[in-house]
């Protein structure tokens, strides 16, 4: 059987990328699925000071891994000034000085939403710049704008967009 993380780029405790990541996640039939929080991945600030004196994060090392033995990746970006968060850009870095192919080629559902209309748009924009030089094979975008209209009790309620998020996992799923 086939094995997914699924997590978001947020360490918010009501994390509104997280929801929507494991309501995307739980579209997928006939996979495991682990839904990783960034909180059980806290980090020191990246620094290459740091690096040199203390070596890797095991955490780090342990989040990478999870990816590494991973089949796929269901992955919601939160947007903080237009980019990522603080909690994931440090992941990410630290992940990145293991092994700069981070996303080792799995099929990724590349995610986001937000309060606001464009729900995370410059944040995907972002990551579908930057996450190929990091080997991601991203084979689907979705992004859901004005959550608290469009979500609710832990799915997607406007039936166009979440026709839209169906179409998207089932090409996903097929990419496993």
């Amino acid at each position: 059987m086939k094995h997914i993380i699924t997590f978001a780029g947020s360490n918010s405790k009501n994390s509104i990328n997280k929801a929507l990541a494991i309501y995307a996640a739980s579209l997928i039939e006939d996979v495991n699925i682990d839904v990783l929080d960034l909180n059980d991945f806290e980090l020191p600030l990246f620094g290459i000071d740091l690096e040199e004196k203390e070596g890797i994060p095991a955490r780090a090392q342990d989040f990478l891994k999870l990816i590494k033995e991973s089949d796929g990746v269901v992955l919601s970006l939160a947007e903080h000034n237009g980019a990522y968060t603080t909690a994931f850009k440090n992941l990410f870095d630290w992940m990145s000085r293991i092994d700069v192919k981070v996303f080792n080629g799995k099929p990724m559902l590349l995610m986001a939403t937000s309060p606001g209309a464009r729900g995370g748009a410059s944040v995907l924009a972002m990551a579908q710049e930057r996450f190929p030089c990091h080997d991601s094979n991203i084979v689907e975008v979705f992004s859901l704008p004005s959550f608290s209209d469009n979500f609710s009790e832990g799915k997607i309620i406007n039936d166009t967009l979440n026709s839209d998020l169906k179409a998207k996992v089932e090409t996903f799923t097929k990419a496993l």
